[in-house]
């Protein structure tokens, strides 16, 4: 079958492979791969929010390959399975109607199968991540089975898609830190925002065929507001985000169980700590400062979503509504951005004592630099 998907891209390399794979990769949709971008990029954006408070390490670039491995993986087999269940209603849709399962070119046994194959693929890459990473990613799989059913059922399956496509961020942020910050939950809240802003825009090809089978989305849902809708999606995305880097800035080093205290400083700025009673209030400033750094790397983001794709965004023009949708893997490209710049721009100053678990070895790597003042106060600090 050499007939192109509407919605996919002519001159991909999956049109070029033999004949007979040519389903399964379609099935998979690597003949779209903003998809698997989309949730790919979510991890990245974990990856570089957790760089704000942590740091980089060399794990990085491991955790980042895997995370890719594993959302081309688990989308295609998301999608191998979203379209075995709505195999009766894509065949109504005119965008859909040429994927393999309704046009006949593969059988449902035959997805079935390239479903397991592709969830083996994920299998492994679950088994390289850290325990909690592993716990965090395998409570997702009850989301991806229930997608499916969610424009049966809901006005808001887009919702549900912000959940699923955004879990990357929990699993990034607990392969890098080992742990699940209020920060990084603020993070999840204001992607799942994002997704459905950029998914109801994608709907918006599909509302007439839609209402005519009854499947349900945002963008029926919003109607004639559906571009307020959208902006409104997006802006309650960006305030979300602001607080997540403006929480994780303030809230991440501070350790109560050695009773230390931790500053980012950038660009060679250095505390003026004169008194114990001013360590907490140093501390707070440095951090904002730190965050402001951050907050003007950011900026483009909310640009680039409202100047790029509400004001641009037409919903009866089906063509600029999926070049629009397509745009989101640039929007989080710039706030991965927007996160790793000012992560790079100084190194973090701890204020330490002896029950704070530092050692030699952690200060030699540069990351940690004891603050000692007004004379030295422990093993760390030498006169």
């Amino acid at each position: 079958m050499n007939d192109v998907i509407k919605d996919a891209e002519k001159s991909h390399w999956v049109y070029r492979a033999p004949v007979k794979w040519r389903p399964f990769l379609q099935l998979s949709r690597l003949d779209r791969p903003v998809g698997y971008w989309l949730l790919a990029l979510p991890g990245w954006i974990g990856l570089a929010f957790a760089s704000l408070s942590h740091g980089f390490a060399a794990s990085d670039l491991k955790w980042a390959v895997l995370i890719l491995i594993g959302a081309i993986a688990m989308r295609g087999a998301g999608c191998t399975y979203n379209d075995i269940v709505d195999q009766d209603l894509d065949a109504k849709v005119e965008r859909t109607a040429l994927r393999p399962l309704p046009a006949g070119t593969i059988t449902t046994k035959q997805a079935w199968i390239w479903l397991f194959a592709q969830c083996g693929v994920g299998l492994i890459v679950l088994l390289c991540l850290p325990r909690l990473a592993q716990m965090i990613a395998l409570c997702s799989i009850p989301l991806v089975a229930a997608y499916p059913f969610m424009k049966r059922i809901t006005w808001w399956p887009q919702v549900w898609l912000g959940l699923t496509f955004n879990w990357a961020v929990l699993v990034a942020y607990a392969a890098k830190t080992g742990t699940i910050s209020p920060a990084v939950l603020i993070l999840y809240a204001g992607l799942i925002f994002w997704t459905i802003g950029y998914d109801t825009i994608y709907a918006c090809q599909d509302i007439e065929d839609d209402a005519m089978i009854g499947v349900k989305s945002t963008a029926r849902r919003f109607g004639k507001r559906v571009k307020l809708g959208v902006g409104v999606c997006y802006g309650i995305c960006v305030i979300f985000i602001f607080l997540a880097i403006s929480y994780e800035g303030i809230n991440s080093f501070r350790n109560p169980d050695c009773n230390f205290i931790a500053m980012q400083l950038r660009w060679g700025d250095w505390p003026s700590l004169h008194s114990v009673s001013g360590y907490w209030s140093s501390q707070f400033e440095w951090s904002m400062s730190a965050n402001l750094v951050s907050l003007l790397f950011w900026i483009p983001f909310p640009v680039f979503l409202f100047g790029w794709q509400v004001f641009r965004f037409n919903p009866k023009d089906s063509h600029r509504s999926l070049k629009l949708f397509k745009s989101n893997s640039v929007a989080a490209i710039l706030l991965i951005f927007s996160l790793v710049i000012p992560a790079n721009l100084g190194t973090s100053f701890y204020l330490v004592n002896e029950n704070c678990g530092l050692t030699e070895e952690d200060l030699s790597s540069g990351r940690f630099k004891p603050i000692c003042f007004p004379k030295p106060h422990n093993k760390f600090c030498q006169p």
